[in-house]
């Protein structure tokens, strides 16, 4: 929507603003996402089923949810840390200190942006950020003062929120209309540059890229070695763990079977798989076989289960854990992502091919027959200890308590096994290149011949749900409108290995990015962008972004680091049970060597280091590459026990 498009229909939504009190103006909870501006004009949309509260310079926007606030303040100051100082000043007086200050790169319009990261306590469950943007000779900022569970529900709401705020006057830039150019010598060039100016500020040591158009590989490499330390180069053949793009491919078979004929979108899950149970037997009678993929069901993230204690579980046991499941959210009101719903997409597709196998093997075999062997994905597999056992394998990596690259933990990586539709597959750039070339070519093969009808497979990337201003989730796809371009992709990301697979439909370009380390999160997400830029003479954005992006990661990771004390303070520790258990979690045993304490959890282990809060109370935070910063809050009392949480859940450990 053009600015004075906008400036319309908020004079019309400023009527049904009604007086609270002198000075403040509020409204909702509104029944619709609603454009409207900030006081000084700069336009955003309001999500729906937020309350809008005008007092002064600021608007406050409140969830449903009591606890929780997002401003935004507009602020005469001569700087970024004065802005933020008299934003503040309308809210409350911020009780907590300011542990990491960012600079970030210039977007949408808004230039000299700081970042302010608050210092909150683990048993507030809350976290506490603050942004100053400039633009038109003055200052927005932002204020995120949101609860854990909140910004887990709730952040797609945000995201639309924070990201749709521009300064007045501002449009984006867009390539709605423009014919991508063709991808010579030069460009590929380019592409391949970004990338290893990736490796330099990430630290990252390898990644591959490949590029397809209009039907032909136009590029398939790699940047950067398999292993740190070591001379051997990934490429265009080196097997990753893909991650969550294995959900693509997982409702590629639930495609194969539409088009077959033997189930439909619409049938109800519990037709086509009576044992299919969720927590809550209302939302259980809702889903539909293109909800199982949909992140839309109200079903949270609830990953820690099945991390834990993958040792036990099997894929029937991860179905078993469906029927243990509560909803946050209503259906299909809000994005909530689910690896164990995704889970569950890919074993019912697999016991309607394979009912006479187990889950596991089911899935396997299916995959192979309808989705591996059909395209040639020949290195494509489910077999971790096969993968991780050829010759051009590109190992994981995370970084170490200075935060330097390391190798990673890769043993947690096999508790995505029991769940292996939502993100077990191994793959190589030329596999998923054949792939997305079937994508662009709308379900045909290289030589012509029809794979699946087209009808089938484009439902998997129509919008389901949306996942902020210009994004939607579709069925194991996501799909991108930025700068009016459709791009249909999905992110994976596991210890050490993070990848995305993207296409444009309408340009008939698609790309795979695989990467060995983390944070690749950052080559592989503004390599998208890149694309945009070169494919379309876009203004050149992502190297800064992405150098911004890294900066900021490093910096958070030292900060981490830092507030620790590592080895574990000896008294603290000594303090500690020698075991713990939690019902769903499992096992903790307390170990110590040579002066250092470490958490074994069974499955795997992790030195752990302590740190004092601001509250006072302690916690023992794990430091092993890859799966550093999960933190356990030791609680006061007779009883000894830790707590670890995750956005939405608690769990307990008590003493044994």
């Amino acid at each position: 929507m053009r600015t004075f498009e906008r400036l319309i229909v908020v004079a019309v939504f400023s009527l049904t603003l009604s007086a609270v009190s002198a000075g403040e103006l509020t409204t909702g909870p509104l029944t619709e996402d609603t454009p409207t501006t900030t006081v000084a004009g700069n336009p955003f949309t309001a999500s729906a089923d937020w309350t809008i509260t005008v007092r002064g310079q600021a608007t406050i926007l409140t969830p449903p949810e009591e606890g929780s606030q997002v401003l935004l303040v507009d602020v005469e100051a001569d700087t970024a840390e004065e802005a933020i100082a008299a934003a503040w000043a309308t809210y409350k007086k911020p009780q907590w200190e300011v542990l990491q200050v960012n600079d970030q790169a210039d977007n949408d319009g808004w230039s000299k942006r700081k970042q302010f990261v608050y210092r909150t306590s683990p048993n507030e469950k809350r976290g506490v950020t603050a942004g100053a943007w400039w633009a038109n000779d003055s200052w927005t900022v932002y204020i995120y003062d949101v609860t854990n569970d909140v910004g887990g529900r709730r952040a797609a709401q945000i995201n639309l929120m924070l990201g749709s705020l521009v300064p007045i006057g501002f449009e984006r830039e867009s390539f709605a209309g423009k014919k991508a150019k063709q991808l010579g010598a030069a460009e590929i060039a380019e592409l391949v540059a970004f990338v290893e100016r990736g490796l330099d500020v990430t630290g990252v040591p390898g990644t591959s890229i490949g590029i397809i158009q209009d039907g032909k590989v136009v590029h398939s490499g790699g940047v950067g070695v398999r292993e740190l330390g070591q001379p051997e180069k990934v490429d265009g053949d080196s097997l990753y763990m893909i991650a969550s793009n294995t959900k693509g491919l997982a409702t590629l078979l639930l495609a194969k079977l539409v088009d077959e004929g033997k189930i439909d979108w619409k049938d109800k899950v519990i037709d086509v798989y009576p044992d299919f149970k969720l927590g809550d037997a209302a939302t259980t009678e809702q889903v539909l076989v293109e909800h199982l993929v949909c992140a839309c069901t109200g079903l949270p993230r609830q990953d820690m289960e099945w991390i834990f204690e993958f040792g036990d579980y099997s894929p029937e046991g991860i179905m078993e854990l469906l029927g243990t499941m509560q909803p946050t959210t209503g259906f299909g009101e809000l994005f909530q992502y689910s690896n164990v719903m995704a889970s569950a997409a890919g074993y019912v597709g697999a016991r309607l091919v394979h009912p006479e196998h187990e889950l596991g093997e089911a899935f396997d075999k299916a995959m192979q027959e309808k989705v591996f062997d059909p395209l040639d994905m020949a290195a494509t597999t489910f077999d971790f200890d096969a993968a991780i056992g050829v010759d051009n394998y590109a190992r994981a990596h995370s970084v170490d308590v200075n935060g330097d690259p390391a190798i990673a933990v890769m043993g947690v990586n096999r508790a995505i096994i029991p769940a292996r539709p939502a993100g077990a597959a191994w793959s190589s750039i030329n596999d998923m290149l054949k792939y997305v070339g079937m994508e662009l070519a709308a379900g045909k093969l290289p030589d012509g011949e029809r794979y699946i009808g087209e009808a089938p497979l484009r439902e998997r990337a129509l919008p389901k749900v949306p996942t902020g201003e210009t994004g939607y989730y579709g069925m194991g796809l996501m799909l991108e409108t930025d700068y009016g371009v459709n791009v249909v992709h999905h992110g994976g990301d596991l210890i050490g290995y993070h990848s995305d697979m993207m296409w444009l439909p309408e340009h008939g370009v698609g790309a795979v990015v695989l990467t060995n380390g983390d944070p690749g999160w950052l080559i592989r997400g503004y390599f998208q962008r890149k694309l945009l830029e070169v494919l379309f003479d876009g203004k050149p954005q992502a190297d800064e972004q992405m150098a911004s992006a890294a900066k900021t990661y490093h910096a958070a990771v030292s900060t981490q680091f830092d507030l620790l004390e590592s080895p574990a303070a000896t008294d603290e520790a000594g303090k500690l049970a020698a075991h713990y258990r939690n019902p769903a979690l499992g096992t903790i045993d307390v170990k110590r060597k040579d002066g250092k304490t470490y958490f074994d959890f069974r499955e795997f282990q992790s030195e752990v280091g302590s740190m004092a809060n601001p509250d006072g109370t302690v916690s023992f935070v794990t430091i092993a590459p890859g799966i550093s910063g999960v933190t356990f809050v030791v609680v006061d009392g007779d009883k000894k026990a830790l707590i670890m949480r995750d956005a939405q859940h608690e769990y307990v450990f008590e003493a044994t």
